[in-house]
């Protein structure tokens, strides 16, 4: 089986913590691809050249600490407009979705640029209001010295230059399904997600499809 299932969205949409479950819950390898940007946009504010940051990062790049930050997540945003930067990133990315066993990835343009054969496609949401509220509680939790206002601006501005960009901006695929975590529980989220996936397999499986 390589059964691709490809999952969009904004920030703190929930997207990420969905996907995960999903690999879980299939046996399917995970990869956020978000990490790849804010490895990047971590090497860039080091001083390194986004581009040739790109190019050559390794493994152990995306196993740093300050990965998960708020300054980490503006600077992924950043380099993730430069497109160089995404050009190579994408070979690797397309690789690890058609993966022996299943594949799930999530980011921001997945279900349009980097996999748009997905037999899977979801673009996870939420209000603005939502979505910052868990982040603010995630940085306070990781020890951040911020106020809900800044997370809302910060996040609004990231939406807005991920949705602007000229490459691959980020947008909902045609054929995806919209998923909004507003009011949903995760459990409730990726019961909902699984259902996609189940009858993408019962679909396969009737056609006699290799995925």
């Amino acid at each position: 089986m390589s059964l691709c299932v490809a999952i969009d969205g904004p920030a703190a949409s929930g997207k990420g913590t969905i996907s995960r479950a999903l690999a879980a819950r299939y046996g399917f390898a995970h990869l956020d691809t978000g990490l790849l940007y804010r490895a990047v946009g971590a090497l860039a504010a080091d001083g390194t050249d986004p581009i040739d940051a790109a190019r050559a990062l390794r493994p152990e790049d995306l196993d740093r600490g300050d990965l998960r930050t708020a300054a980490a997540g503006q600077a992924a945003s950043k380099v993730a407009a430069i497109p160089d930067v995404r050009e190579a990133l994408v070979d690797f990315q397309r690789a690890f979705a058609r993966r022996a066993g299943g594949a799930v990835l999530d980011g921001r343009d997945i279900g349009t640029v980097i996999c748009p054969e997905a037999e899977v496609k979801l673009f996870v949401t939420a209000t603005d209001e939502v979505r910052a509220r868990r982040r603010f509680e995630e940085l306070v939790a990781g020890g951040a010295d911020t106020d809900f206002d800044k997370v809302l601006a910060d996040l609004r501005a990231r939406d807005q230059r991920d949705a602007d960009r000229a490459t691959a901006p980020m947008t909902i695929a045609p054929d995806a399904i919209e998923l909004d975590t507003s009011t949903l529980s995760i459990a409730q989220a990726v019961e909902k997600a699984a259902a996609l996936i189940d009858a993408a397999i019962k679909d396969a499986d009737n056609n006699g499809s290799t995925v």
